[in-house]
């Protein structure tokens, strides 16, 4: 396992340890902790942004065959 030094200020540091200690979990694994559940976090947002773009497009899609299929509603029909 690799060491990797956090500078952190007073406030930082004592939400660190109050944290952990509550949690009874060292300082390093709250830490580690924290960091994966902020990557699950992006990667969350990144499929949900995907998502949402992707449904856009179908909408798109969808509004324009709409108003093609609108145009042929009365196609053949005559007024009598």
């Amino acid at each position: 396992m690799h060491t990797v030094t956090l500078k952190a200020d007073n406030q930082l540091y004592q939400q660190i340890s109050q944290m952990a200690e509550e949690l009874h979990l060292s300082k390093s694994e709250l830490i580690r902790k924290a960091l994966a559940a902020y990557q699950e976090n992006l990667s969350k947002n990144k499929m949900q942004h995907a998502l949402q773009s992707a449904s856009l497009q179908v909408r798109g899609a969808n509004t324009m065959i709409n108003k093609e299929l609108d145009e042929f509603i009365f196609d053949g029909l005559s007024d009598v």
